[in-house]
């Protein structure tokens, strides 16, 4: 999957389905280079782990997490429903779901970036440290994500 490619079968439908504030170049660089990082933009389920969808959501963490917070839930609530799944789907149903909705998934992993109280950054070194704040990798790879978030700007222009 290129960045232009989920860009436009994911992020664009995504961000059409939330409050056109939350559509910024900062919010799609660090999504595509979240998406880079986390899954290559080649897996929607982890190759030795839990996690789903290209942004590797785990159901307990991210999920939840986003179901949960004030900040996110009436969002991923109205989310769900344009999308045709109930609004009261739980964490279960929303892992299950982000791995063959893309789209869902995209909507998770902007109000994942949403319930940081920071603005967003728009340098990788600021883009780095949401991404830790916010993700909480297990195991970080700081060395691959300059390139990352370079191919993610270069993508989103």
């Amino acid at each position: 999957m290129t960045p232009e490619l989920l860009t436009r079968i994911a992020i664009d439908p995504a961000l059409s389905l939330l409050p056109p504030r939350m559509d910024s170049r900062a919010a799609r660089v660090l999504m595509l280079a979240i998406a880079g990082q986390e899954s290559a933009m080649r897996h929607r389920r982890q190759i030795r782990g839990p996690a789903r969808g290209f942004w590797q959501f785990e159901q307990g963490g991210g999920v939840a997490g986003v179901l949960r917070h004030a900040q996110s839930k009436p969002h991923i609530r109205s989310v769900l429903r344009a999308l045709h799944y109930p609004a009261t789907s739980t964490a279960a149903d929303c892992y299950i779901a982000i791995e063959h909705n893309d789209v869902l998934a995209a909507a998770f992993a902007r109000l994942l970036l949403w319930t940081d109280p920071a603005p967003l950054p728009t340098d990788a070194a600021g883009g780095w440290s949401l991404y830790l704040r916010t993700w909480r990798p297990g195991k970080p790879h700081p060395d691959t994500w300059a390139g990352h978030f370079a191919r993610a700007t270069e993508a989103v222009g």
